[in-house]
Order: structure tokens, then sequence, then C-alpha cells
């Protein structure tokens, strides 16, 4: 195995939670990227929306990437336009996925969005290779995309290898009720999920008729969301019922591609521990950094990997092979 990449913080922001909020906030290259959309019909009727961005001169052997937000993210995330940007430097062509009412999709789905969307993401698979058949196509997920593209990956299992070149998981909760309760013990993050999940049900409400008038109560836990309204939407009894059929945890030692994940040990919403790396086959690799926080991993401008280290190991294992 070759030498593992070692995360240094930028020096203002040490801590997880600074790295993380800072991470949040700071929009550098959030600017628009030209795409063009196009919708993923699923199953039952409802769709999704990807943007997809073509580099001058793109031929179809080229490789394609596709990105999947985290909660209350969406093609527009800033972690997505950048890496988005980079790649179409290089060449790459890349497809941002939207899930459920995200993005450019509000408005095309009635079904709210959750951890167990794997489906939804196999489905935008299969139409981004019938138009691309021998593209190489690396499936990028980050936080609560990167547990969906790991969940995917483990129930496909080997059928993955006719369509994935390798999956890249980026701070994936993979036990999901542990996420949520590390969540809950923070109010500022608490606030902030459920502020967006909360604006994200009045739309629904509003938008479809099928839905009955519905009041989130301002003082609702994530765990109490979950219970009222997330299960039961998502058809399953109960909240911990719901938990259990979304982690990837379970299923990640049944990914047959070659599979790179990203955790940090001062993740504030991730446990790195909850990965049981001895049974892992070869395919997998696990980098595990001391600091980062979520989606953070602000380094220092100048040195390996830059300040956007996270990008950085990511444009290195997607290019890996190459060398």
């Amino acid at each position: 195995m070759s030498e593992q990449p070692v995360f240094k913080p930028f020096p203002l922001w040490t801590g997880c939670h600074s790295q993380t909020i800072a991470a949040i906030f700071l929009s550098f290259g959030r600017s628009q990227l030209s795409s063009l959309k196009r919708f993923v019909y699923l199953k039952d009727g409802e769709k999704l929306v990807m943007e997809i961005t073509t580099p001058k001169g793109w031929k179809e052997t080229d490789e394609t990437v596709l990105l999947l937000h985290g909660l209350c993210g969406s093609h527009r995330s800033s972690y997505i336009i950048r890496m988005a940007r980079k790649l179409h430097k290089k060449g790459i062509r890349t497809v941002r996925v939207n899930l459920r009412g995200c993005g450019s999709g509000r408005g095309h789905a009635m079904k709210m969005y959750h951890a167990e969307a794997s489906e939804d993401v196999w489905e935008a698979i299969k139409e981004i290779k019938r138009d691309a058949p021998h593209s190489p196509l690396t499936v990028l997920g980050y936080s609560l995309g990167g547990n969906i593209v790991l969940k995917m990956g483990g129930e496909r299992g080997k059928e993955a290898k006719g369509l994935i070149k390798k999956i890249i998981s980026i701070n994936p909760p993979i036990h999901v009720q542990s996420t949520i309760e590390h969540l809950s013990k923070n109010s500022f993050y608490e606030r902030y999920f459920m502020a967006a999940l909360r604006e994200d049900v009045a739309y629904r409400h509003e938008t479809f008729e099928e839905l009955p008038p519905i009041r989130i109560p301002s003082q609702m836990t994530l765990l109490e969301f979950n219970e009222f309204y997330i299960a039961p939407q998502s058809g399953y009894e109960s909240a911990t019922d719901y938990y259990y059929a979304c982690s990837s945890g379970r299923l990640v030692h049944l990914i047959a591609v070659p599979c790179h994940i990203l955790f940090s040990r001062d993740d504030p919403i991730v446990d790195c521990n909850l990965l049981d790396q001895e049974g892992l086959p070869e395919n997998i690799d696990v980098l595990i950094t001391d600091h980062g926080g979520h989606l953070g991993y602000l380094g220092i401008p100048g040195q390996k990997g830059g300040f956007h280290w996270m990008d950085s190991v990511i444009l290195r294992w997607i290019f890996k092979g190459r060398e």
C-alpha cells in the first residue's frame, strides 16, 4: 500500500467544530457551474435531476465522476461545486446528482429523500452508463451521500463491477442512529439541519396537494423528527427500524469494486470507530486522520494538499492507477 497522506489543519481552525463550521460557511468557488439538466425517471413515477458538466474535447472513453451531496445539500453545495470545477479543469465529465426534491429537482419528487436512497442512485448510475457505456465511472459521495454510495455498493456487490470503476466516500455516517445522536448533542448543528428540514417539509406539503397540511414544531429534535415524520414517510414502523435499514456499515464488506473512505477521528457528527476494518476486503482502503472535523479538512496553503486538503486526497484517489 502506498504511503497515506497526512493532514495538518490550518492554524486558526485546528478544532473539530471550527473545521466543520468554517467549511460550511466559506463559500469560495460556489458560483454556478454551467451544466445540462437531465431527468432520471424512477420506478415509482418520481424523478431525480442530474446536472451534467462536460469539458470541451471530452470523449466517451474519458472518465466521468458522479457527485452526491449530503443532508440538506444539493448540486449547488460548495464542496460539490468546488470539486466539479477541479475535475472540469482536468477534462473529466461530472454528474452532480440531486437526491429527491433537492436542488434543481425541487418539485419533481413528492417523496422525501432519506439515507435509504441507494436504489435511486443506482438508477442514476444506469442512466449515466446508457449515455456513455465506455466512460469509466467513479461514484463520489459526501456525508449522507457517502453512506448512500457505500450502501449501494454493498447491495450491488459484484454486479456493480459492470458499471462502476470505484467508489469514494467522505465522512459517511455508516451507523445512522449513532450519527443522529451525535448531532442531537450539539444545538448548533441540530438547529441548522432542523431549520432546513422543516422548510423542506413545508414546501413539499404546500406543493403537492396529495400531502395533508402539517406542522413541524420549532422545538422538535432530530430524533423526534425522524420518529414522527421520516420513519413513517419512508415506510418504517419506527425510527430504529429506519436507522438500521439506512445504515451502510453492515454492508461495506460486500463492496466488490475499489473503494476509498475518508474519516476524521475528531468528526463531531460521525464516529469512525464504528467501521470494523478487520473484516474488510483488500479492495477497500480506509484513511482516518486525527483532525479535520466533518467535511472540513482545511489545511495549510502552500503545503502538500493545500487549503482544501480533502479535495487533494479525492483527486489522488480518482487518478490512482493512472500513474
